[in-house]
This record gives C-alpha cells, structure tokens and sequence, in this order.
C-alpha cells in the first residue's frame, strides 16, 4: 500500500491539474469514492445520512459524497460548518451549489458553537455520518465550531466515515489536536497518509485512487513550487527571507555570478552578497545598484581569500558557489576548502560551473544532505567518471539516482529534462525549452535554488523547485521574444513564473 505525506499528495493533486486533470475532477472522484464505500457496506436506500462539510476541499469532497448518497437513495443531511461566503476554493463553492439546488437534501449551515448544541437532538438517529471537516489540513488544536462539531459526531452512535483523514489528527505525525472524530472507516484519497495505519481514530483503512496519473508524482510542477513557498508575515524585517553569498567570478568571468546574484533577487531572498576576486568586484558591482560585492583579495579565487569568505558565510543563510571562478587549481584548492567549511557549519549550499569540477579531485567534500550538486552531461561525466546514457529518461534518472546516494547530495542534471535526486527520490523537470541553451541560464538556476536553500528548505524540495522555475520562467521569454532570448530576460519573468502557479495553487488552502 502507498504511503504518502500529506505535503507529497498536495504536490501530486496540484502537479495533475499542471499535466491536464481538472481538481474538480479529482473531487468528484473522491466523493464518489466515499459513497461506494457506504454502498459497499450497506444498502443505503431509506438510511439516513449526516454529511458534515467544512470550508476547503475536504468539505467539497464530502459534498460530492453527499450527492452520489441522494442518488443511491439515502436521506442525505448535509451540515455545512461555517459561512458558505467563505468557502475557500472554487470546486467545493460549486459542489456547494450543487447541493443546495437539490431539495431532496436538507441543509443546515453551522455558524458557532451554539448551533452544535441544537443539533444533537435532530442527528441522534443518524444511520451514517460522513466527516469531511478538515482532512489533511490540520495542525494544531482544533478551533470552534468545528471542535464541538467533533465532540457531536463522536456521540452520535451511527457508522462513521472519514474522508482521507479522521478530523483532528496530523496525518503525519499522528498527533491529535484537542479532539479527534473517532471512525469505524477512514476513506483514504489517492494514498495512505503515514500515521494512519497506528492511530486509533482510523477504524477500518482503505484506499481509494481518484485519478491522479502516476506522471503527477514523477515530473516536477506548481506543486513543488507551492512546497518550496514560504509565508511572510506582516512584521517581516530585513534578511528574515533569505541572505545568500554567491562566491564567483575571476579575470575571465564577471557576468554569472552577477546572474546567479539577480536570479536570487528576483526568486525573492532578501539579501545577495557576491564574493568575488577584486580583478572583478568592481564590474559586477557596476551591473545592478541592488549588489552587495565584497572584494577578495587577488585576480582569482585563491586559498588566501578563504578567510574572508568565512566571515561572511557566518551572516547567511545559503551559498552558492562556482559561477564564473575559473579552472587554475588555486581556486580548485579554494574551492574544496569553502565546501568543507560550509558542510561543517551546515550552510546550504549549490554547488556549479567550476566549482564542480573540483568535486571531482575530493568528492566527499560535498557529502552533506545540505548541498545541491547542478551538473550538466559533461560536469557529470567529469565528477562521476560515467557517461549518461542516451536517450533512455528511466536509465537517467536511475544513474543519477545512484550517483546521489554515493555522493550523499543532491544533484540536479541539466538537460532536456532535468533529473533531480537526493539518492532516495528522483523526479524530473518538463518545463524549458532550446531557447535556454543561450550562455546564463545555468548560473540563474543556481540563483533560484540558493534562495530557496536560503528559507530552509531541503536540497530536494529547492532543487525541483528552482528547476520549475527556471524552465517556466525561460518558457515564458520564449513566448515574449521567440529564440532571441538573454539569460537576464530569464530573470525579468522569474516573478511571473512564480506567480503563474500561485495562481494555480490557490485551490489547495485547507
């Protein structure tokens, strides 16, 4: 039986509506899911039928539930709890709807505490009852109304039917908030949630597919992106969002750490500081007023500059390093060094360009769950001393796969697909386009995963969603300009690509 988190079935419903499927239709399949599981034990004609309902999508499951149970013949009561105005996603306002255009349905709206008590009388007799107030979303102590509704339901002696999750409990965690519906039968959607199979609330365990395509689990989407988010709070300050130090940059290069720089910027961290050999600092200083650029000491990234950087990665959150810092094996030693300080002060780090190529000299000095390793074919041919195989996606990710675990870290292939693996999980990146073989767009994506390393995210979770972000966002150019496209028009639509599937998201707030 598949087990997954609650945050993992989130990923997968909103990354199903990315590849086609209508979240209307996952509800209506769950809902219908819920009533043959009545069905299949009873015969539901003439029973009678307490559907409780709250304000997200669990509400809107137990609504579809409600309606197949009306039309199988049961005497259906549907008990909306809190203020219909307030019904918070699009398909439950319209199942919502649904029912109340049926007269064959009774309806009570629950407003309060106070209501609950009116209600015991009327509910005493109920054959069945249906719990669809919180689902996966709960954390916390469960607030009014819905507490006492909780405390009505476990007093009413008919058979009980949660849906996904009995409401009141963590399905991660186990944890009960206060109160917990007690159910003879939890209807698990999609998946098993992991601490339903010990908790003592589930009651009998079942689960039921409502058509989410295995792809939603495997390719990177909107739902990794919405996992990748973080909540600012009004009282926000300064360098709470975020403080990335970028080390890159030498006689050569001076434009891609400034990207990676940008791209961090326009992802939404707080602070960049860019590190960089004073041959360069003043130039990539003079690309954006909105750069702090500390100068290091020499022409390129050398040993003696370590110290400095030491400094500055005690004021940070995440590191990225490697854009545009050249091959002399000074800065290779400089490197390795860097890479070992930051895993022995638990630095999130992304680790690219050159900077993996001195990996493959020591390639235990990014053996840390922090780091997130950005290859393309021939950087991971050079760290691995494998060829990836041609056009076969499943061996990519498998060999990538392999090489994550070795290496203990996350890599992130660059390619026509990106392949993203933490040695356990592997997923694979459909958004970019040939466009994107233009000369930045790799030290962008660098730029995107160090900010969201910087909000404490995992290596995983940052490298899928920078992943997203950065193909979106180039997609989105290419439809602008066509193949005319710069790596800094890569950045100009990072906000729309994320704010596209926030868009996009809205419907999962439980």
């Amino acid at each position: 039986m598949k087990i997954m988190t609650s945050m993992e079935t989130r990923i997968a419903d909103l990354n199903a509506e990315f590849l086609g499927v209508p979240h209307l239709l996952l509800m209506e399949n769950a809902g219908r899911s819920v009533a043959d599981a009545v069905s299949k034990r009873m015969n539901v004609e003439g029973k009678r039928v307490a559907v409780f309902c709250g304000l997200g999508d669990n509400g809107g499951d137990g609504l579809v539930a409600a309606r197949h149970l009306a039309s199988l013949g049961a005497k259906v009561t549907v008990i909306l709890v809190g203020d219909e105005e307030n019904i918070r996603t699009d398909e439950a306002k319209l199942n919502w709807n649904a029912v109340k255009a049926m007269f064959t349905v009774e309806k009570i709206v629950v407003r309060d505490s106070s209501d609950v008590k009116k209600l015991e009388g009327e509910l005493s007799k109920m054959d069945v009852i249906v719990d669809a107030l919180l689902g996966t979303g709960v954390r916390g102590e469960v607030r009014e109304p819905i507490a006492s509704v909780i405390d009505l339901i476990n007093r009413i002696k008919g058979f009980k039917v949660s849906v996904d999750v009995p409401s009141g409990i963590n399905p991660d965690t186990g944890e009960v908030g206060g109160r917990a519906v007690k159910a003879d039968v939890t209807v698990c959607l999609h998946s098993l949630k992991p601490a339903l199979s010990t908790s003592p609330f589930t009651g009998e365990l079942e689960v039921y597919p409502i058509g989410i395509p295995p792809e939603a689990e495997i390719i990177v989407g909107p739902g990794d992106l919405e996992a990748a988010k973080i909540t600012r709070r009004a009282e926000s300050y300064k360098g709470e969002h975020g403080r990335v130090l970028v080390v890159g940059g030498g006689i050569n290069y001076s434009g891609a750490p400034a990207l990676t720089a940008l791209a961090a910027l326009a992802t939404g961290v707080d602070i960049v500081i860019v590190a960089a050999p004073s041959s360069v600092a003043n130039v990539i200083r003079s690309y954006s007023p909105n750069l702090i650029v500390n100068p290091l000491p020499g022409e390129t990234y050398s040993p003696e500059s370590v110290e400095k950087v030491e400094s500055i990665m005690k004021r940070v959150t995440a590191l990225a390093i490697g854009p545009g810092l050249g091959l002399e094996d000074e800065t290779f030693n400089a490197v390795i060094e860097t890479l070992e300080l930051a895993r022995k002060s638990r630095i999130p780090t992304v680790v690219d360009a050159d900077a993996l190529k001195a990996i493959a000299k020591k390639p235990d000095s990014v053996a840390d769950g922090n780091m997130v390793l950005t290859p393309h074919q021939g950087e991971f041919l050079a760290i691995t001393g494998e060829k990836l195989p041609g056009k076969s996606l499943r061996e990519k990710m498998e060999l990538v796969k392999e090489w994550s675990k070795r290496l203990r870290a996350t890599i992130l292939l660059k390619a026509h697909w990106d392949v993203i693996s933490n040695g356990e999980k592997v997923k694979v990146n459909i958004t970019g386009n040939p466009g994107m073989t233009v000369g930045g767009t790799g030290d962008v994506l660098t730029g995107c995963c160090a900010a969201i390393l910087s909000w404490g995210k995992d290596a995983f979770t940052a490298a899928a969603a920078a992943a997203f972000i950065n193909g979106r966002a180039g997609d989105l150019a290419v439809q602008q300009k066509g193949y005319h496209i710069t790596a800094t028009d890569v950045i100009n639509h990072i906000p729309q690509a994320m704010g596209d599937t926030e868009k996009q998201a809205k419907h999962v707030t439980m």
